[in-house]
């Protein structure tokens, strides 16, 4: 006969139903080790079955370690599995392994919690950052940031990560932006500027003035700084004898 202590320790060890548990044991002719792996291949079973379906949810996690952090999107079916805490301690889970290089185990660390909360679960992107300053910014658990900084501090660092998270920049500087998207954008406000009734060096300077409003908008170290606009990314960070080496965003939504 199963007793309830049973049934109770195979669900401590599991957290997966009392109904499952009970099933496994009985199954198992009551052997906890048996049915252990009764509901090991359970689980693998209900994440096969459930591979197919959609998963347009989930958290992004962040693990850091001295100049390296591991940014992950772990992606589930709903809303209210993605703050479910069996989802979000998963995905805590995984980022702290690939932070250690370690290997994520699917039918081990997944599948299990696919079986808990009966939905697909799919592991997305990986970042690796590296740094000799790193600070992140996770918004809302769908979306987040990690900035690595030559110089200035953490604090710094996550201060730029928020300000990528609510200004969503699409170059680090003007260098970065591509000839044909400069050509494109210059075509269009020569356009705009072609008919104004003025001379050919006033038109130059209005044309040069829209082209430089469009990209300064759109580069982060020409950005207003959002927590002080009287000073650009750029100018904070030179204000604190740092360099933006690099910047990833990862988001779920």
């Amino acid at each position: 006969m199963i007793t309830t202590e049973q049934i109770k320790e195979l669900r401590d060890q599991t957290g997966v139903s009392v109904m499952q548990c009970k099933k496994a044991l009985e199954e198992a002719g009551g052997n906890m080790e048996t049915a252990l792996m009764i509901l090991k291949k359970k689980s693998t079973e209900i994440a096969a079955k459930k591979s197919d379906r959609e998963a347009t949810n989930g958290v992004v996690a962040v693990e850091k370690s001295g100049s390296k952090a591991v940014m992950l999107t772990l992606r589930c079916e709903t809303d209210f599995v993605a703050k479910n805490s069996d989802f979000t301690d998963l995905a805590a889970l995984l980022a702290k392994k690939a932070l250690a290089g370690g290997a994520i185990d699917a039918e081990n660390d997944i599948n299990p919690v696919i079986q808990k909360v009966g939905e697909n679960i799919k592991l997305g992107d990986i970042i690796t950052v590296e740094g000799a300053t790193i600070g992140s910014y996770v918004h809302g658990g769908r979306s987040g940031v990690v900035v690595a900084l030559t110089g200035g501090t953490e604090d710094l660092a996550k201060d730029i990560a928020m300000h990528i998270a609510a200004m969503h920049p699409e170059y680090r500087t003007k260098t970065d932006i591509p000839a044909d998207t400069r050509a494109a954008v210059t075509e269009l406000c020569s356009k705009e500027v072609a008919d104004l009734d003025k001379p050919a060096e006033i038109k130059q300077k209005i044309l040069d003035g829209k082209i430089d409003t469009y990209f300064k908008e759109r580069t982060l170290v020409d950005q207003a700084f959002i927590k002080n606009p009287d000073l650009t990314v750029g100018a904070l960070l030179a204000k604190a004898g740092a360099t933006l080496e690099s910047y990833s965003v990862a988001s779920v939504a």
